[in-house]
């Protein structure tokens, strides 16, 4: 965002206003997070604030202060139908294209209201009057948290409002780890704790508080795992009848893709759920180093993200999915092995 951009969304933030917060469907915890530390924020504002999500989301991200606040479009159509179209202000997180939002795509390009992006993924959509994007950020938390320090506001920062944030940070850098956790990353996040994040008790609500399930599922999940070590690639399948035996629930296989990445040698690593309501595949890519999936999945599988993590879907059974994936992998073959 430039300076003029700053001023003139505090502008337009000083007088109160009719204001809806979106992330994108299948919120995890940088869109949830993000969604209500911006949603905390405002409030303190005195603007009627809403945050609608296009469906559910984890049970382990709803402890987050704010939670139960949070509107569902799939559930509350009606309800959050009326909110967008009567917005002043809609702002858009932790994605960049419409689309992401699912049957909440076109009301939203219907709203005549200002539009302000605040993501972190590349290729960013023009939808937006105002857009804050930048794809070396390590979450649109830490985003977030920039965005309230450009707007000089950085003391109305509270322990609610570092909470949330901090639960998208360590969400989206694998607590800290990924490369794209930076020095300014960790300065923010001390800044948070400063402020009031327990980050013990964070880590606790969100890794900590698995069901006896959703271990069996990763159980399942990792007997599944294959390794193709000439492309170094690994991948992990999971079948609606795997799915259901265990109880799945929303966010069970969060994190799963990593544990291919772990592997010795790996650079490349995928998993493919079977989602037999959408009758769609859902793909998960990992990747280390400077090998693309975001490539990979806006070229094969009708997705997009960051270059080591990005996600796609697929319209074939799950077999033919995975033999899709199996038959592009010889032409990354110097890519990875470059790797």
């Amino acid at each position: 965002m430039t300076k003029q951009d700053i001023a003139s969304v505090k502008q337009l933030l000083a007088t109160k206003k009719k204001i809806v917060i979106v992330p994108h469907k299948n919120p995890d915890g940088d869109a949830i997070g993000s969604s209500l530390g911006l949603y905390h924020y405002l409030l303190k504002g005195n603007h009627d604030v809403h945050v609608l999500v296009p469906n559910d989301f984890p049970s382990f991200l709803k402890w987050i202060p704010g939670s139960d606040s949070i509107l569902r479009h799939d559930s509350q159509t009606k309800m959050c139908n009326g909110l967008i179209a009567d917005a002043d202000i809609i702002f858009t997180l932790d994605f960049n294209a419409l689309h992401r939002t699912d049957q909440m795509e076109q009301v939203l390009a219907e709203n005549k209201g200002v539009k302000i992006m605040i993501d972190h993924h590349q290729a960013p959509d023009d939808y937006a009057l105002y857009t804050y994007s930048d794809v070396h950020m390590s979450s649109t938390c830490e985003m977030v948290y920039h965005f309230i320090d450009m707007l000089g506001d950085i003391d109305l920062i509270d322990k609610d409002i570092a909470t949330c944030l901090y639960v998208g940070i360590m969400t989206d850098t694998g607590s800290f780890r990924f490369s794209s956790t930076s020095s300014t990353t960790h300065n923010v996040v001390a800044n948070l704790m400063e402020k009031g994040a327990d980050n013990a008790e964070i880590h606790n609500n969100i890794y900590d508080s698995s069901s006896y399930e959703r271990l069996q599922l990763l159980g399942c999940a990792l007997s599944n795992l294959v390794v193709i070590p000439e492309f170094r690639t690994a991948y992990i399948t999971l079948s609606q009848e795997e799915l259901n035996r265990f109880n799945y629930k929303k966010g069970d296989t969060e994190g799963v893709v990593n544990y291919g990445l772990s592997i010795e040698g790996v650079i490349l690593a995928a998993i493919f759920i079977e989602d037999k309501q959408e009758g769609i595949i859902k793909i998960s890519l990992r990747s280390k180093g400077n090998f693309s999936v975001n490539e990979m999945s806006r070229a094969h599988f009708n997705g997009g993200g960051h270059i080591n993590a990005a996600g796609g879907k697929s319209y074939l059974p799950l077999k033919d999915t995975v033999e899709k994936f199996i038959s592009i992998l010889p032409s990354y073959n110097k890519a990875l092995n470059d790797e």
